[in-house]
């Protein structure tokens, strides 16, 4: 019965835990110490979520994982006394999703809680429930969403690798990131606008990995167009210039004027927040009919209505990308738009186009890989590997950016892509191959006979993890993970605001790279695989548990970038 309970038990997770640390530190106080009336009002408690955070550093997690600040304790009781009743209601905290406590205490920066580590280790990695709940979102939603990429609409021409801008290549990245993000939160995703199957702009974007949805080169969206220039033509909002465009007998010629919609109006009307206040009137053109008809064909297409929408746009695009929201809404569209703006991307003394600089990163890739493996360099493995790292350098660099921020690149020819040292998308990959590596050499002593079949969790001691980059690996990477992948869709679901979305795209990027210093630092530093010997089995095992969940969790956030996991460099 016990093992039942043990592995049916929720998840550990940072939030639940804070906020059980918050209550048992409140108690049912509801205002300051002494309920003072000061000159400024009664003082009111801080929100529960700024009572206590999280510690992630090396040096803090040596005595403490979670604190709760003197200023915190100040607010709550006289000179920030914390009562014996309260502390032993923290030590002795349970509930669903709750990290357990092993001790505690009042030191010179706060109230400082240790979790029982063995006890976590065990939870996460030994019991039957698997690591499933760490690796994905802690909520579903069943809701649709259109990722709309403005930069892939056709203008006078279909666009092409050679014509797409590295601003334009960073807002593609964005969407396809976000998109994966929201389906692995099992959100209804679809793209817009589809584009000809077999183009150029398609074989373009398969080379990183981006999976953007066709139409065959004939299929064409006239019908669409037709209906969505009838519903502006006869819209509320159209503005009609009676002075112009009359036949001989003064009638007007509805075919012959220019439809112009006043988008001020519907900003105003249908109280839309955010938008520029000089957004104005549009003039339709066959380029935001054509737009518009891809929209409304993907929006169709949804199994969830109505559609959230998120526009992808760069800044320089996002005033153009505001009209053309504004003409959909005046069709009849009532669908809720968001607008997820990338800031501009800068190459200094330099000019590339979005095909250049994929080149010089695939070539100096080759390079970077001739220089350290040689003449194994060669094959279709090879070109298979030099692909997905030269798509993991992009990547990280135009995605590890706030996205309203600038990227600078470095394109200078004699630059290099180093797979050692910090340095983004290779790094991360490069210590991703390590931990197959691990597992190879681990399998190939399983053969030889060095090493038995690892057992099951539940007949390990994981105490037996001692070394402070294992707690690391686990309270700051494999605990949170879960949270993190809940972020975006929150962004999505959140109502008000403005119409701009609020979503930190950079922070699996972040993410990464904090999780690959963090195990290579101890992957340089504890020796895995140890000698053959019966009494070092048990901390070994241990081990492979938490580097086996490591490996699960490259690939799981890897997915979110589209990027397949490199098993051997």
């Amino acid at each position: 019965m016990m093992e039942e309970e043990a592995a049916s038990s929720p998840p550990l997770r940072i939030s639940a835990t804070v906020r059980a640390l918050s209550s048992a530190l409140r108690g049912k106080r509801e205002y300051g110490p002494a309920k003072s009336r000061a000159n400024d009002g009664e003082r009111m408690f801080p929100e529960p979520e700024k009572l206590w955070f999280k510690e992630s550093s090396a040096k803090n997690l040596r005595n403490r994982d979670f604190l709760s600040p003197c200023t915190m304790l100040n607010t709550l009781y006289v000179d920030g006394q914390v009562p014996p009743c309260t502390l032993s209601r923290i030590l002795s905290l349970r509930g669903s999703g709750v990290l357990p406590v092993s001790e505690g205490g009042v030191v010179g920066e706060g109230l400082r809680v240790r979790v029982d580590r063995a006890a976590a280790f065990r939870s996460v990695l030994g019991e039957q429930r698997g690591l499933e709940d760490y690796l994905k979102p802690s909520t579903h939603r069943e809701a649709s969403v259109v990722v709309n990429c403005p930069a892939l609409h056709t203008k006078t021409n279909a666009p092409t690798a050679q014509s797409l801008s590295l601003g334009q290549l960073r807002t593609i990245l964005l969407a396809d990131h976000m998109g994966a993000l929201l389906r692995r939160q099992s959100f209804l995703v679809s793209f817009c606008p589809k584009l000809p199957e077999d183009s150029d702009i398609i074989a373009f974007l398969g080379t990183l990995g981006v999976d953007w949805p066709t139409v065959s080169v004939s299929w064409s969206n006239e019908d669409g167009e037709q209906r969505m220039r009838e519903e502006l033509e006869k819209c509320l909002y159209r503005e009609h210039e009676p002075e112009k465009g009359r036949g001989a007998n003064g009638a007007r010629r509805e075919s012959d004027e220019a439809v112009r919609i006043n988008l001020t109006r519907v900003v105003q009307e249908q109280v839309l927040m955010g938008y520029d206040p000089s957004i104005g009137t549009c003039t339709v053109q066959q380029e935001s009919v054509s737009h518009l008809a891809q929209l409304e064909l993907a929006a169709s297409d949804c199994a969830v209505s109505p559609a959230t929408v998120v526009h992808v746009a760069s800044c320089q695009d996002e005033f153009r990308q505001q009209q053309v929201a504004m003409l959909w809404r005046a069709s009849g569209a009532a669908h809720t738009q968001r607008f997820l703006v990338c800031g501009p991307v800068k190459t200094p003394g330099s000019q590339l186009t979005a095909a250049q600089y994929l080149q010089l990163r695939r070539d100096q890739m080759k390079e970077a890989s001739e220089m350290k493996y040689g003449d194994q360099v060669e094959g279709q493995s090879w070109d298979d590997i030099i692909r997905v790292m030269t798509s993991a350098t992009v990547r990280f660099e135009l995605l590890s950016t706030v996205h309203t921020s600038p990227v600078t690149l470095d394109v200078h020819r004699e630059g290099s892509v180093s797979t050692k040292g910090p340095r983004g998308g290779v790094f991360v990959m490069y210590n991703c191959a390590r931990l197959h590596t691990l597992f190879d050499s681990y399998e190939r002593g399983v053969e030889k006979g060095l090493y038995p079949e690892i057992p099951e969790g539940s007949e390990l001691d994981f105490s037996a993890l001692k070394e402070e980059g294992e707690w690391l690996l686990l309270f700051n990477y494999l605990i949170p993970f879960s949270e993190l992948l809940d972020q975006s869709g929150q962004a999505v679901d959140c109502e008000g605001g403005g119409a701009r979305l609020n979503v930190k795209t950079e922070q699996m990027c972040k993410f990464l790279v904090s999780l690959s210093k963090d195990f290579s630092s101890y992957y340089n530093r504890v020796h895995v695989l140890g000698e053959p010997l019966p009494h070092l089995f048990n901390q070994m095992f241990c081990r492979l548990y938490l580097l086996r969940a490591l490996r699960e969790l490259y690939h799981s956030a890897l997915e979110t970038l589209n990027l397949p996991p490199v098993r051997q460099l």
